[in-house]
């Protein structure tokens, strides 16, 4: 966990388990397919950190840089913890 807190910024730290329930949510979705799951949540995780950093510091170029890396490393954290809960039921 200390090797994620270190990239990933700590008010944004609440997008992971937002995701997580997202992509839950997106699973039980008939229409979504599992294989296009990833992408959604690391297109929605791309938004939220837009949309916070964006509110925060105004639309800035490296606001927009800033965003889009931490809303994918929140989607992917999300991703990793869900394949990690998904092993330990095993």
């Amino acid at each position: 966990m200390e090797e994620i807190a270190r990239y990933i910024s700590p008010e944004l730290m609440i997008l992971i388990p937002v995701l997580y329930l997202i992509g839950c949510g997106l699973k039980k979705a008939e229409f979504v397919l599992d294989k296009y799951i990833p992408s959604a949540i690391g297109l929605i995780g791309v938004i939220l950190a837009c949309l916070y950093v964006f509110a925060k510091n105004g639309l800035t170029l490296e606001g927009l840089f800033v965003s889009i890396c931490q809303g994918i490393l929140c989607a992917g954290a999300s991703v990793y913890f869900n394949q990690i809960f998904k092993q330990l039921k095993k």
